[in-house]
This record gives structure tokens, sequence and C-alpha cells, in this order.
């Protein structure tokens, strides 16, 4: 299966709900790497590598988020970076 990085900034209710610590959680569970942070705009934004197929259902969780978010638009673009990452982190 083919890798797949998406970089994705989610607008809504997502801080101050748990939506990072769920990302990561979620993110870990379909065997992802890549980062999350809370940008000053009030969205989050996230960079998401691993096989397509569990790209592209993080997508789709990040569409619905933690309990407590109201997800209001995510958009995603293919990212073609270089980077390498060993699992998936929260960043400050």
């Amino acid at each position: 299966m083919a890798n797949k990085t998406i970089h994705a900034v989610v607008e809504g209710r997502v801080q101050g709900v748990y939506f990072r610590d769920s990302t990561r959680q979620e993110a870990r569970r379909l065997g992802l790497c890549g980062w999350v942070r809370n940008l000053r705009d009030g969205s989050v934004e996230a960079l998401i590598v691993g096989e397509s197929d569990k790209v592209d259902q993080m997508v789709t969780w990040l569409h619905r988020g933690s309990q407590m978010s109201v997800v209001s638009k995510v958009k995603t673009t293919e990212h073609s970076g270089n980077e390498v990452f060993s699992e998936f982190t929260i960043r400050y």
C-alpha cells in the first residue's frame, strides 16, 4: 500500500475540547505518524502520514472530531514533503 501525506486545517469549536489529544489517539490507533497543533486563529492543524486508506479514514474522522468538538470545516491538501516521523505527536 502506498503512503500518503495530508496537511489538514480543521475549523469550528476545536480548541479546549480535547481535539488534539483525540486526534493523536485516533491517528495512533490507525498506525499513522505526524503531528497536530492549535493555531492562533482557533483552528487546528495536522500533518498526517501513513498508508493511503488509513490517512483517508483519519480525514473522515477529522470531519467528526472529538466528542465535545463541533467541526465546521476541514481543508486538506496533499503534501509532498520529505519529513519522516516515527509517531504521531501533539506540537505546542
